[in-house]
């Protein structure tokens, strides 16, 4: 018989029902379909912090410690994550954390699809050096296709403690977004709800009033024409942290980012110049960079800003898009 598999509830699942949480982290297990995940729930396989829990609909919360009792049959031998030797650029480093600046196109955590070459790897190259008892933790993730600053604790106290200063007021996670369309009004507030696509698990879809409750902050930086609508440069800020909130969240108010293979438009072959076509549509990714995180260290108690500069692609399209001139 299998032990139970453990999770705990990161940013992503707070707020979500206990299925749609359990197939986000299950992706290796071959029989987690939602109709048998939900099963497992309601005939006591899934505890949550040591209860058993039997509705489906249940909500989790940040931090929530999830025990999923899983059939022999339906797992996949789960593959070691080895450590390799892959240069990171650290950013910020102290004995209790870290933070890199992720490249666009790195997959941040090894999956069935992804078992090497990821940010973990790396981390745990990078963590040889560490005192015994410390092993990296991701706080947050990044999408494939974003660039940015990415969080790592050193030990599991410390990822614990760091999620929850992330979630206080005086925090604040701040992406840069180039956008189709011509931000208006210079700034507000998006709230929008989110939930799964049922026909694309790959998808969120935006709602008034169904499903997750969510919270982006924008401001519009620049703004430039050349282009049906014209292009903006946004500064989007996090007040929750639900899968693809940004680009959903944008795409939803008519602001698609470009090059978003998921929520994107080919709003590109309408450029007025060959060149800024040629740049819009080639764009290899979301336009979409984690640009800096403020918030007050959980030891010292000192307010830490952490700010990863835009990767020279991101630079460039900027430039040709004429969002800056420098």
């Amino acid at each position: 018989m299998l032990p139970p598999r453990i999770l705990t509830a990161d940013r992503g699942d707070a707020g979500r029902r206990l299925d749609l949480v359990l197939r986000r982290h299950l992706t290796d297990v071959d029989d987690a379909s939602r109709t048998r995940v939900q099963s497992w729930i309601e005939n006591g396989r899934v505890t949550v912090n040591g209860r058993p829990v039997r509705r489906v609909a249940a909500r989790a919360a940040l931090g929530d410690v999830l025990a999923i009792d899983l059939p022999d049959h339906a797992v996949r031998p789960r593959q070691v994550m080895a450590p390799e030797d892959v240069a990171i650029n650290i950013l910020y480093e102290d004995e209790h954390l870290l933070a890199v600046n992720k490249p666009a196109g790195i997959v941040v955590h090894p999956s069935y699809r992804n078992t090497t070459g990821t940010m973990m790897n790396a981390l745990l190259w990078e963590a040889r050096r560490w005192p015994i008892g410390q092993r990296p933790s991701l706080v947050g993730r990044l999408d494939k296709g974003t660039s940015g600053v990415l969080l790592v604790a050193r030990t599991a106290a410390m990822h614990a403690v760091l999620q929850r200063a992330l979630t206080s007021a005086s925090a604040a996670k701040e992406y840069l977004a180039v956008v189709y369309g011509r931000v208006k009004p210079l700034r507000g507030d998006i709230t929008l709800h989110l939930h799964p696509d049922p026909d694309d698990r790959r998808r969120m879809v935006t709602s008034p009033t169904t499903g997750l409750t969510c919270l982006t902050r924008y401001e519009r930086l620049a703004a430039a024409g050349g282009i049906r609508g014209g292009l903006s440069l946004v500064c989007c800020r996090l007040s929750t942290g639900r899968t693809h909130q940004i680009r959903a969240h944008l795409a939803g108010r008519g602001w698609p980012l470009v090059g978003d293979p998921i929520y994107g438009e080919a709003r590109w072959s309408s450029a007025e110049d060959a060149r800024l076509a040629t740049a819009l549509r080639d764009f290899p990714r979301q336009a979409l960079h984690a640009w800096r995180v403020r918030f007050v260290h959980p030891v010292s108690g000192e307010q830490v800003l952490i700010e990863a500069p835009p990767p020279a692609e991101f630079e460039a399209l900027l430039r040709v898009t004429g969002l800056i001139t420098r």
